[in-house]
């Protein structure tokens, strides 16, 4: 094998079709690797095993060592896997790679978190179009920095080189993480309670749902990506100037992991959080009734804040009825915690001390698991 990727075969010595000329580059994948690696190991922490190139990455769950002992009485692990949707059609176009890593990242923490679960290990798949190995750097540069946002360990993935899958300049992206909560302090549905409270945090932005509508509506409209709209004035980067359209619609799922599972650590006795949601696909519609017991709705004051402005953009541009919105695009929420009612105020003040923007906008009803948008 050596010989093969190295010697006089690869320069084609032996003759006769090669996986080069059929578009697979493996010297370049070697590459890729070579360049990765040192991404990894600033997620990697005492429990991270096994040397970087293996066939399988290795993360010890309980672990002894005195300055970072960490054991479980009844651990469950928590998995889930999902991707970044058609933001990466965007991302291509713009020639964006960095983000999105961070929406995988993200897509998948934010889900784990909900049922009370503290993120571990993430891995990561990308589906390439052809190897260009600082190209797949940057991709998994954006997924390196969402570990170290949520807390988890980047322990391996996979990059796959398919000509005959991707047209030239797409890639794809998709992520699996796995975490550990304690049985005892699992979250389910039927803890939630009629009268407890519902907390929203703030979204960054489009997040990564809803993109296949996003990109009808640029398209339609005749929108730019590199445009800067008035109507999006007060959309601007850290030092105060416009940003584009583009970089608005690529700006990353902001990770919650961090926030939430401090939250829950500093109610160790009492089961505060009753219920937790993601606000993904399906909008607050869609998503928070996940969190809810049958014959219990959620009422959510739409009048509590403001819909960030790339939403009414959108919205306006492509003509989307109001209820399409909110059933498709997470209009400003990002997260949603359900609290019991006399803890409520704490957790949105320690919410904010840890830099999170939340508020307190419902609360649970008698119903059917529904969600009751009002004014």
């Amino acid at each position: 094998m050596a010989e093969t990727r190295n010697g006089a075969e690869a320069r084609g010595g032996r003759g006769g079709a090669t996986y080069a000329e059929a578009g697979v580059d493996i010297e370049a994948g070697d590459r890729a690797v070579g360049l990765i690696e040192q991404l990894l190991r600033r997620t990697h922490g005492p429990r991270v095993m096994g040397r970087h190139g293996g066939f399988a990455g290795m993360f010890r769950l309980d672990y002894n060592e005195k300055l970072f002992r960490r054991n479980y009485r009844d651990p469950v692990l928590v998995a889930c896997t999902d991707g970044v949707g058609t933001k990466v059609k965007l991302a291509a176009e713009m020639q964006v790679r960095d983000t999105v890593g961070i929406d995988c990242v993200a897509m998948n923490v934010n889900d784990l978190i909900v049922q009370g679960a503290e993120p571990l290990f993430f891995l990561d798949y990308l589906g390439l179009h052809r190897q260009v190995p600082e190209e797949t750097a940057d991709i998994v540069r954006g997924v390196a920095h969402g570990c170290e946002i949520a807390g988890c360990a980047l322990i391996g993935g996979e990059c796959a080189e398919m000509p005959d899958i991707y047209a030239e300049g797409d890639f794809d992206i998709a992520g699996f993480a796995v975490g550990v909560v304690e049985l005892r302090r699992v979250i389910e549905p039927d803890m939630v309670s009629r009268g407890d409270i519902v907390i929203a945090i703030a979204s960054s932005g489009v997040h990564s749902n809803g993109y296949s509508l996003v990109r009808r509506i640029i398209r339609d409209a005749g929108l730019r990506l590199d445009s800067t709209p008035a109507e999006l004035d007060s959309c601007r980067d850290p030092t105060g100037a416009p940003r584009t359209l583009g970089r608005i619609l690529l700006e990353p799922t902001r990770i919650y992991a961090r926030p939430i599972v401090r939250v829950l650590r500093a109610y160790t006795k009492k089961r505060v959080v009753t219920g937790m949601a993601h606000i993904t696909g399906g909008g607050l519609p869609g998503n928070v009734c996940r969190a809810l017991p049958e014959k219990l709705d959620v009422r959510i004051r739409k009048s509590t804040w403001e819909v960030p402005a790339i939403f009414r953009f959108l919205q306006a541009h492509g003509g989307v009825a109001e209820p399409e919105m909110w059933d498709v695009f997470n209009m400003g929420v990002g997260y949603v915690l359900i609290v019991r009612p006399t803890f409520a105020d704490a957790i949105v003040e320690r919410l904010r001390r840890l830099g999170e923007v939340a508020w307190v906008a419902g609360e649970v009803i008698r119903g059917n698991r529904r969600v009751r948008l009002v004014d």
